[in-house]
């Protein structure tokens, strides 16, 4: 399917983030438009201080613009109230950070679980996703591991599972490849591609152009601003 013909699913309208610090404004966004479609694979990138982690950090709702819109769904979630938005981030967005964020305490199979706990849906059938996201991420036989009995590369993919237990909108990675050797990088982009196939949105912030170059567009901030977008890939979804 072509790109064009596939829905919006997040969307940045004229989006603008300024701080106050003092008596100085700081500009991280300036009128950031952008369209996030259905099984796109975007990367972001940019020098420090061009705005990735604003972006980033609005994209997840984790804040708000200080002027545009920005539509998760259709819905343009930044005049939501604080309990919307949070329901909104717990369950139209997957978060796969570079720190991992599991509980060590739990295994596998329940790292799995935690987004549906907090939602009060874990029972049987969640377990049953739990093992299927597991064996999907090639992990089918480490569901009673605990985090430190496994590699760094088994514990991101233990993340990108539990990232995908809500059945999200879209992906959002935060520097996903950061803490892993170039071996098990290669390993986690390769599994990247294969959820890309599979039409999963994945949105991807990364200072690293080896792992920009594996999305099929790369955005460029600089001073708060749309650079330029670079195509890698070709537009249309793989088979």
């Amino acid at each position: 399917m072509d790109r064009s013909d596939r829905p919006v699913i997040a969307e940045f309208v004229d989006v603008h983030r300024h701080y106050r610090m003092g008596d100085n404004v700081v500009r991280a966004l300036n009128g950031v438009s952008v369209q996030i479609r259905k099984g796109d694979y975007l990367a972001i990138m940019g020098r420090s201080g061009s705005g990735k982690s604003t972006m980033l950090n609005i994209l997840g709702c984790l804040d708000r613009p200080t002027s545009g819109a920005y539509m998760v769904g259709g819905r343009d979630v930044a005049r939501l109230d604080d309990d919307a938005l949070s329901e909104v981030r717990g369950r139209e967005i997957g978060f796969i950070f570079q720190s991992f964020n599991l509980i060590p305490q739990l295994t596998v199979l329940e790292n799995l679980e935690v987004p549906l706990f907090y939602q009060g849906r874990v029972g049987p059938e969640s377990r049953r996703k739990a093992e299927y996201l597991a064996d999907r991420v090639g992990l089918g036989k480490r569901l009673e591991h605990k985090p430190l009995e496994l590699s760094g590369g088994q514990q991101q993919r233990v993340a990108i599972a539990r990232a995908l237990m809500n059945d999200p909108l879209f992906l959002l990675a935060d520097e996903a490849t950061g803490n892993l050797d170039s071996n098990t990088e290669k390993e986690i982009l390769d599994l990247f591609d294969d959820l890309r196939r599979d039409e999963v949105t994945i949105v991807i912030v990364t200072h690293n152009q080896k792992v920009a170059d594996r999305a099929d567009r790369t955005l460029w901030l600089k001073d708060g601003q749309v650079e330029r977008f670079d195509v890698n890939r070709p537009a249309e979804v793989a088979p």
